[in-house]
């Protein structure tokens, strides 16, 4: 490669770091909150995944519940 082409890919490379760095800021901050903002979302799906487990656990055994006692009744009301 000769040295002009060097100095055009230098510069090209150097102009996308600071497009990037103005658009979404320095390259330190953007590792840290995107990596904290990454972790968050996470945890807030992971926390509605478990939650909307314990609601359709809640609701299979209380519908088992209620089938169960609706049952018994049946079978004894004709006694």
């Amino acid at each position: 490669m000769n040295n002009d082409a060097i100095l055009l890919e230098s510069v090209r490379t150097h102009r996308a770091r600071l497009r990037g760095a103005f658009l979404v800021g320095e390259l330190a901050e953007r590792r840290d909150v995107n990596d904290n903002v990454k972790r968050l979302i996470g945890s807030v799906v992971l926390g509605a995944v478990i939650c909307a487990g314990c609601v359709g656990t809640s609701f299979v055994l209380n519908a088992l519940a209620d089938q169960k006692a609706a049952s018994s009744t049946s079978t004894a009301a004709p006694q």
